[in-house]
């Protein structure tokens, strides 16, 4: 089985690198391979909203000059996904938020991608604003009907330089247990498939409440 992270900071080895490391470690101890990639350092535009992915239908994204559509089909491929941001103005950094808004889209649109995969989230914040950017990076792992593994708090660290969270020693203990309940879930789910009927996805329903 295999886990995809994403490292949402710009910087590639700060605290929500740590925060995910912490949860990959405990997750590779029960051999799943798990790939950490970094967004926050590369240039990626927000959503068109042009509609082209519901159009095409072909699992990806109109905008083709990043790595936004390679990066949907390692989702596609892998078991679990970790989602880590650090916090910008309580909520996810930009870069990490643009790439969220594309693949997520395209990812549901595309007869539900994600759909029982396992997702978690991951959060690291100087001060204050943890838990409403955990709480965002969550709304899309709803939206898609992932199977969501918890842990014993928030999964928030804290620290300001990088390498700081690593003395959170709660924040870490929140990590490693999230690890361990997201390698457990990953497993009865791969368990389960040949034993127990996956449901059918119902087709999106979509209203406005303009009349």
């Amino acid at each position: 089985m295999k886990v995809i992270a994403f490292n949402g900071s710009p910087k590639k080895d700060g605290n929500t690198y740590e925060a995910i490391k912490a949860v990959a470690n405990e997750l590779e101890k029960e051999n799943i391979e798990v790939e950490v990639i970094h967004v926050g350092n590369k240039v990626i535009r927000g959503c068109l909203a042009c509609g082209g992915c519901s159009r095409n239908m072909n699992e990806r994204c109109v905008i083709e000059n990043d790595e936004v559509n390679e990066w949907i089909q390692k989702m596609k491929e892998a078991d679990g996904i970790i989602l880590g941001s650090p916090v910008h103005y309580s909520a996810i950094a930009g870069t990490m938020k643009s790439f969220l808004d594309r693949a997520f889209l395209v990812t549901s649109v595309n007869s539900g991608i994600l759909r029982h995969k396992v997702g978690a989230s991951v959060v690291a914040v100087r001060r204050s604003g943890g838990v409403p950017t955990f709480d965002q990076l969550n709304n899309y792992i709803n939206y898609s009907e992932m199977v969501m593994p918890t842990s014993n708090y928030w999964n928030v660290v804290h620290g300001t330089e990088p390498g700081e969270a690593t003395q959170d020693e709660e924040g870490m203990q929140i990590m490693r247990v999230l690890g361990k309940n997201m390698s457990w879930l990953m497993k009865l789910i791969h368990s389960g498939k040949n034993n127990i009927e996956e449901n059918q996805k119902e087709d999106k329903v979509f209203m406005n409440f303009i009349r």
